[in-house]
């Protein structure tokens, strides 16, 4: 497969696209005749590179200048504690590192290092492709250990369009970093696609950033239905108009759904199915909850899907090679599917989330997926977003507790007793359709709830 700058450059036309970052915006026809990386571009042929910038434009200048010229590029989050760094360093055998100018890392990380720049630097550059770049993302399993995940360029963008969209004038964006497979594959989309992206920025307030958007006139955004929730709560969702709105990461519930499209009611609502190592499976753009079960089988298209043991299972030709390192599980099984984790039901020839198998809260030996009360919970106009998860219980073992952000206005005043009615209200409507372990022993309205910088709920023991 071409490389990014090669399948940027190889319409012999003006190079098309342009990275719209918090502290500066960079047209990558500037690429042609400069570097992000000075004059050391041509010093890491061949290397493993870590890229450890803590600003995603510098991040995202050298996702494309290295792509063809390094060996391997290892995308590390800016959130990675330190202590990690030298294990993954050391996994990845990375011989180099790409870091921010003026944030110089432990010479001991990597022998050679390289300091990224949002401004460029003019002079020759050979962008020849020497190498079928490999790429390396970071996940998290249970215990929040990183684990290197091992990438293609193919199989992170597989039949992503290429330069289509920009006679359209489309302008994507998303909540997600781009060094997270979510917000990856959306700087693969505009990249790929010749449109202009706009990044977020760590620690950017959502006002601030869909502000920024608005002015660049984004016409795709993506990001969790967390980011999502956040973003309507803020009173700022008004401030985009777009076409296209795409939820990954977490399940999409049916009041989001219909709330999204109450927000945007032009738009393309789709809600997709994508994980680290299995890649993109499917998006759904029908504003339902789930996916149709005409989905699940062989031979439809490039993904094959199977449910089995209640968790959804995948393999496709966008699936990652391996993980990296002697102390990691085999990424697939024998015949090349990918457990998610991620348990689904069958009803009326739909599947929908249950939750992922290792977030079960067990109620005195009954089982109970947070997400499944917390989309009843959610359905009540009058809530934003909750959180269900377990507290300690003597005989149970365990009992569900909730945590519920209620949107603006909505917020009951404690003297009227209004507080005590809603929750009663809430919790009559969980008795209503879920078994009696399932309804929440305790509700309480809290302002806010903590996101993973990854925009996913913070969930006990996940």
């Amino acid at each position: 497969m071409a490389s990014l700058w090669e399948s940027l450059a190889q319409t012999g036309g003006p190079i098309p696209g342009a990275f719209l970052g918090l502290e500066a915006s960079v047209a990558l026809a500037d690429l042609s005749k400069a570097s992000s990386l000075g004059t050391d571009l041509e010093a890491l042929r061949g290397r493993s590179v870590l890229i450890a910038t803590h600003s995603q434009l510098t991040a995202a200048l050298a996702l494309v200048e290295l792509d063809g010229i390094a060996r391997r590029m290892v995308l590390c989050t800016p959130d990675l504690p330190r202590e990690h760094l030298g294990r993954i360093s050391a996994t990845a055998a990375a011989d180099a590192i790409v870091f921010e100018e003026g944030q110089p890392p432990d010479a001991s990380i990597a022998p050679y290092g390289v300091a990224a720049h949002p401004s460029l630097t003019p002079g020759p550059v050979d962008r020849r492709r020497t190498e079928q770049t490999e790429w390396v993302l970071l996940t998290s399993g249970t215990t929040g250990a990183p684990k290197l995940v091992l990438h293609t360029l193919a199989s992170l963008a597989g039949t992503l369009p290429r330069q289509q969209a920009a006679a359209g004038g489309s302008v994507w964006s998303t909540f997600y970093d781009i060094r997270r497979f979510g917000g990856l594959q959306i700087f693969l989309r505009a990249v790929l696609g010749g449109s202009p992206l706009v990044l977020s920025s760590a620690g950017e307030p959502i006002r601030d950033f869909l502000a920024r958007a608005a002015a660049a006139h984004v016409t795709h955004i993506s990001g969790t239905p967390s980011h999502w929730r956040r973003a309507l709560m803020s009173g700022a969702a008004t401030l985009i108009a777009p076409k296209y709105v795409r939820l990954s990461g977490e399940i999409a519930d049916q009041a989001l759904l219909d709330n999204l499209r109450g927000a945007y009611p032009a738009a393309r609502i789709a809600h997709a199915f994508a994980s680290t190592e299995a890649g993109v499976a499917f998006d759904v753009d029908d504003c339902l909850a789930g996916f149709p079960a005409a989905l699940i089988g062989q031979g439809r298209g490039q993904v094959d899907m199977k449910v089995e043991d209640g968790t959804l299972r995948i393999r496709s030709g966008r699936t990652a090679t391996r993980y990296l390192g002697a102390d990691v599980n085999v990424l697939a099984s024998a015949d090349g599917y990918v457990d998610t984790g991620d348990m689904v039901e069958l009803r009326d020839e739909r599947y929908y989330f249950a939750g992922r198998k290792g977030g079960v809260i067990n109620v005195g030996g009954l089982k109970v997926h947070p997400e499944e009360v917390e989309a009843v919970i959610n359905a009540d106009p009058r809530v934003r977003m909750s959180l269900v998860r377990a507290r300690q219980n003597p005989i149970m073992g365990a009992v569900v507790v909730a945590d519920v952000v209620l949107v603006d206005g909505a917020s009951p005043t404690l003297d009227s007793g209004s507080s005590e009615s809603l929750k009663h209200q809430l919790l009559d409507a969980c008795r209503r359709v879920l078994p009696a372990h399932k309804v929440p022993t305790m509700l309480r309205f809290v302002p806010a709830l903590e996101l993973t910088p990854a925009g996913k709920l913070v969930r006990p023991g996940a």
